[in-house]
């Protein structure tokens, strides 16, 4: 037989070239694809801005603190994140770009995994590779990105961790430093967010699965010694710098309660993610050399999603909190389809009329473009309102408002609202989040007070309400039930009593506004309340049409 090294080496450089050629496709695909589709001059969800918040008092010197010289305060909830965000931002990145610019790398960087696992663990072709991670690349990733998000970052962390483990599952006898690799990033997914530590502990409950006890019992070692050791530190600063073990929102959102509504939704969004390839999945259950890995496969994306048992629902933009679940469906579905034809008795030879070839190819385009348009697809229901896709929210008049306001940032005036987002951010006011999310003593009492509204005596009231001056709230044992709406009354009735004049209740429609409340006794009481009740260019921030005030409306 003759020499065929020089062959090999061959196509092993045709097969990299195709590799590589491949990577800038991608590459080109999501640039083009945030150009065209993507609105990025658009102000930070509400949400997002809470967390660009403390990344910015950090950044400053000040801690990890809702309010500059208050306690530090942990409702950044995304830690890793918040801290990346304040180290660019210290160094001279405006805080805007540096959201953006780790979020936009992040998902560059998980798209350009899920091929490389694809090809490189599973000997794909490249034709499935690429498909699999534009699946990724046009889904909702880049509209966190624009949201000012850090999900794609968590998903980074998390497509991360668990390429490892499969590098441990493919593994025969896996090295010590590919161990040693696999517990530093998941505990850096921990760090980033606290569900992070159970979606490491499924993904090496996945491992165990698979490999069995006795080859995996070194990593497991590995694994406690990291979180124990490096992540028992990291919990006790954090148990004693914030005063409590966990999160903030946590104690707000969890309550001790299961959510079943959140379980139902996380679940859902699993399956929404996953879309066709969940397929994949169903056919791993068809044999017993299939089985195993299938449900291992299944154990971190399955446990991690109804792990949201635990929290309420809300604030989950665009099921952001499942996101991660995304790429590891991605990089782990092609071994339980692999052989699937020859199995079914089904063979494949290609073609030699061209008309056929060209028909099999067009049916492949057909298929292609089918599975991406319902990966785009799934970032027209980011929100509820939303009206058109790609646009999940557009100008919001809290952002407006909030930049007329900072002109008094240097008075030591105090806002009270629900809407802890745009408003404190950019407005630079000292702020208390009526709701909780950012305020500890409400997140452990329940919910806020009038005597702790005295202790503030704010200059500006704001909150989301869902009735006007033209649908005035109905206060019955039903309504009272709801906390949100228990949290709107007890704001409304203190301002009404405590000598405050109501400057607007701007919203698209008189069943749900922002209502803002001004007090009458500081300096710039009248300055202020003619700013806000003469504001006509204030938005609704779900359709992004001109809201209306409709306390212009009261006699």
């Amino acid at each position: 037989m003759g020499d065929t090294r020089c062959l090999d080496k061959s196509q092993i450089w045709r097969g990299g070239r195709k590799d590589w050629l491949a990577s800038i496709v991608l590459i080109a695909a999501i640039a083009l694809y945030a150009s065209a589709f993507v609105d990025f001059n658009v102000p930070p969800f509400e949400d997002a801005a809470m967390l660009m918040r403390y990344a910015q008092h950090l950044a400053q010197g000040h801690g990890v603190v809702w309010n500059i010289g208050e306690a530090p305060v942990d409702g950044a909830t995304d830690f890793l994140f918040m801290a990346a965000v304040a180290g660019l931002t210290k160094i001279g990145m405006a805080l805007g770009r540096s959201v953006r610019l780790l979020g936009l790398g992040a998902h560059l960087l998980t798209v350009l995994l899920v091929y490389w696992v694809n090809r490189k663990i599973w000997q794909a072709g490249v034709a499935q590779s690429l498909l699999t991670a534009l699946y990724l690349a046009v889904g909702t990733g880049l509209s966190y990105v624009a949201a000012f998000f850090g999900t794609p970052f968590f998903a980074f962390l998390a497509a991360l961790t668990w390429t490892l483990g499969l590098l441990i599952v493919q593994r025969e006898r896996p090295s010590v430093t590919l161990e040693i690799l696999f517990s530093f990033c998941g505990l850096l997914m921990g760090l980033t967010r606290p569900e992070g530590v159970l979606l490491a502990a499924s993904m090496l409950a996945a491992v165990l699965v698979v490999k069995g006890w006795r080859s995996t019992r070194r990593a497991i070692l590995i694994f406690a010694i990291a979180f124990l050791v490096i992540g028992g530190a990291y919990f006790a600063w954090h148990w004693s710098y914030f005063g409590y073990p966990l999160p903030n929102p946590y104690y707000k959102k969890g309550a001790g309660l299961l959510h079943w509504d959140s379980f139902w939704e996380s679940m859902g969004n699993l399956f929404r993610f996953g879309g066709p390839f969940i397929v994949a999945f169903l056919l791993g259950l068809r044999s017993s050399r299939t089985l195993r890995l299938a449900l291992a496969f299944l154990l971190p994306p399955v446990l991690f999603a109804a792990g949201f048992i635990l929290v309420s629902n809300e604030t989950n933009f665009g099921g952001r909190f499942q996101y991660a679940v995304w790429p590891l469906l991605l990089i782990s579905y092609y071994p339980l389809v692999q052989g699937v034809g020859v199995e079914g008795g089904l063979s494949w030879r290609p073609p030699s009329q061209l008309r056929s070839r060209v028909a099999w190819m067009l049916v492949g385009i057909v298929a292609a473009y089918g599975v991406l348009r319902y990966a785009y697809a799934q970032s027209c229901t980011l929100t509820i309102s939303q009206e058109v896709c790609g646009v999940a929210y557009e100008a919001d008049g809290r952002y407006d408002l909030a930049q007329r306001l900072s002109e008094y940032q240097s008075k030591g005036y105090v806002l009270a609202t629900t809407e802890a987002g745009l408003l404190p951010l950019y407005s630079n006011w000292n702020a208390v989040d009526a709701w909780g999310l950012n305020d500890a003593w409400i997140a452990h009492h329940g919910e806020i007070t009038a005597e702790y509204l005295d202790k503030h005596m704010p200059q500006l009231i704001v909150f989301h309400a869902y009735f006007s001056p033209l649908v005035p709230p109905r206060i019955n044992s039903k309504n009272m039930a709801q906390d949100w709406f228990r949290t709107t009354i007890t704001l409304k009735t203190y301002a009404e009593a405590h000598n405050y004049i109501l400057a607007a209740a701007f919203g698209d429609s008189p069943y749900e506004t922002h209502y803002y409340y001004v007090r009458r006794d500081f300096p710039d009481s009248e300055r202020i309340l003619r700013t806000i009740s003469s504001m006509k260019d204030y938005y609704w921030y779900a359709t992004g049409r001109r809201a209306i005030n409709y306390a212009s409306s009261q006699p």
